[in-house]
């Protein structure tokens, strides 16, 4: 009999069918829902008791139309991965990227022999500080939309490096979903479920880092092992086949590129400094956010001047090094836009936009040649837009059909009448059932949160372990459900089918997923600070 796994549009598309048959089995139903203010922000969510059945609304010929209503939902994280393809594409077309994977391979070659990094591994030593950073980041502000840019530039450095596009994606997404789950000054999970329950913002932080590593670790160790396979025995990858693209992409050949520097990289960097000059003058210190704590620095000053320096220093050897060094300066001012001027996707964006642009002018092309190869890359990406508008289609469905509050509601239902530790590990399997379905965060804790908090007061459960019950289930489940638009945005721009990743992601979230019923134990059965 002839099988052939179906497309992963085919997947999602059957999702949205399968959401608008269970909008004519199950009863509509409405929560009512007020406006409070948590942590300085309006936030719509729903009144404790208040559940009462609706007429329901089958869904039928909208089945059709979720492409369109997906697109209008999604259209910022769409056009986030529309300006990111094109942008890296003129990158691309420098050689620096494949320079700078060159320079890698030779750096890890170098370096790998010498006493304890021998032991250890360069490789490992490497990918070790790279997922610490982007699970840092995860855990502090809730990195998840940005990782589909870092995607670009780790998934061809490790299958230039061996291993194959899993690993690459790992480096950051996975890393990052770690993080996410684990956080502990995330201000979108953390801040807002704690200020729902009316909890201290941020308490109870020291089992919360506690959880941060032992996630962390755990993933890293999957990961590595994983990686160390792949390495021994390249053809046994899942993605072998699909990664012949990355190979050919950024062959060998490709990699010699032709150092030089071009009069209009000098022209470029005396620009970008004015232009950081001007923004330095204006906000000569930044405050950085750390949860409740901020730090006050001159980060943009001294960015300005560190730009300076290296980008003189990079010039003088090759502007493919410049053009490296404008995207380490832009990880930079993401980062610091993130947590010192709020910064999201539009802004992100942004400068992602003058990243390209900058890349293309300092190599000298001219501007209808930076046109064709922002569009090149457009439409090289633009795969990876439709499936985000098409996932977006299915909370569509879900949401006009008028089931999302009942099938909430059905399910808290189940939890009532079970001891305290069952009702934690219940609360914790209704979240993680919940967010396969509605993966924003912000959104799932204003809609859970408040019936969820007075619910353990009545079952004598700290309200913190509610809290913790929330941020493990919203997180794990973040890296294999198909309504994520950042999961299925970051297998387009890898080339990883999603099939082929669910093979691969399954049996590492059933294993994170008993992870998070260890880590609730102690919420329950121990006397934690802040709990």
């Amino acid at each position: 009999m002839f099988k052939k796994i179906p497309h992963t549009y085919v997947i999602v598309f059957s999702i949205i069918v399968l959401c608008a048959i269970l909008t004519w089995i199950v009863p509509g139903g409405s929560f009512a829902r007020e406006t409070v203010n948590v942590n300085g922000i309006d936030r719509s969510v729903v009144v404790p008791g208040s559940f009462h059945y609706t007429d329901k609304n089958p869904q039928t010929w909208q089945v059709f139309s979720a492409l369109f209503d997906g697109f209008v939902d999604k259209a910022d994280i769409i056009v986030f991965i529309l300006i990111i393809g094109g942008a890296f594409w003129i990158m691309n077309e420098s050689k620096a990227i494949d320079v700078a994977i060159g320079s890698v391979l030779r750096f890890t070659a170098r370096i790998g022999n010498r006493g304890l990094i021998k032991a250890i591994g360069a490789d490992n030593l490497i990918f070790l500080v790279i997922m610490t950073m982007f699970s840092f980041f995860g855990a502090v502000f809730g990195m998840s939309e940005e990782t589909i840019a870092f995607t670009i530039i780790f998934v061809p450095l490790a299958v230039s490096m061996g291993y194959d596009s899993i690993v690459g994606v790992s480096l950051c997404f996975v890393a990052a979903a770690l993080g996410f789950a684990g956080a502990f000054l995330n201000p979108f999970t953390i801040g807002i479920a704690q200020g729902l329950s009316d909890l201290p913002l941020f308490s109870g932080l020291e089992y919360r880092i506690i959880m941060w590593v032992i996630i962390s670790a755990v993933g890293f160790a999957y990961i590595m092992i994983y990686a160390r396979k792949i390495r021994r025995n390249p053809k046994k990858s899942p993605v072998h086949e699909d990664d012949d693209y990355w190979r050919k992409l950024h062959s060998e050949t490709q990699m010699k590129a032709e150092y030089h520097t071009p009069a209009s990289a000098w022209v470029i960097w005396l620009i970008l400094t004015a232009v950081m000059i001007v923004f330095s003058f204006f906000y000569p210190v930044s405050s950085l956010s750390f949860g409740e704590s901020q730090l006050k620095i001159p980060a943009l000053p001294v960015m300005t001047g560190l730009f300076f320096l290296t980008g003189w220093i990079t010039l003088r050897k090759s502007v493919h090094f410049f053009i490296i060094n404008l995207l380490l300066f832009t990880i930079l001012f993401l980062i610091t836009g993130v947590m010192g001027y709020g910064w999201y996707i539009m802004e992100i964006a942004t400068l992602f936009f003058a990243m390209g642009l900058a890349s293309g002018i300092a190599m000298n092309y001219d501007a209808n040649r930076i046109t064709k190869l922002f569009l090149e890359g457009v439409k090289d990406i633009q795969s990876a837009a439709l499936i985000v508008g098409l996932a977006g289609g299915i909370i569509i469905i879900l949401e006009n059909g008028n089931i999302i509050d009942t099938l909430l509601y059905r399910l808290s239902e189940s939890i009532s009448g079970a001891g305290r530790m069952a009702s934690v590990g219940m609360m914790y399997v209704t979240q993680t059932v919940i967010n396969l379905f509605m993966p924003s965060g912000s959104a799932k804790a204003a809609l859970t949160m408040p019936m969820m908090s007075q619910f353990s007061d009545l079952i004598g459960v700290s309200r913190q372990a509610t809290v913790v019950a929330f941020q493990l289930g919203d997180g794990f489940t973040n890296m294999i459900t198909p309504t994520s638009g950042v999961l299925l945005g970051v297998l387009s721009v890898a080339r990883i089918p999603y099939e082929k990743w669910f093979k691969w992601v399954f049996p590492f979230i059933v294993i994170l997923f008993v992870l998070g019923f260890l880590l609730l134990i102690p919420t329950v059965v121990v006397d934690l600070k802040g709990f």
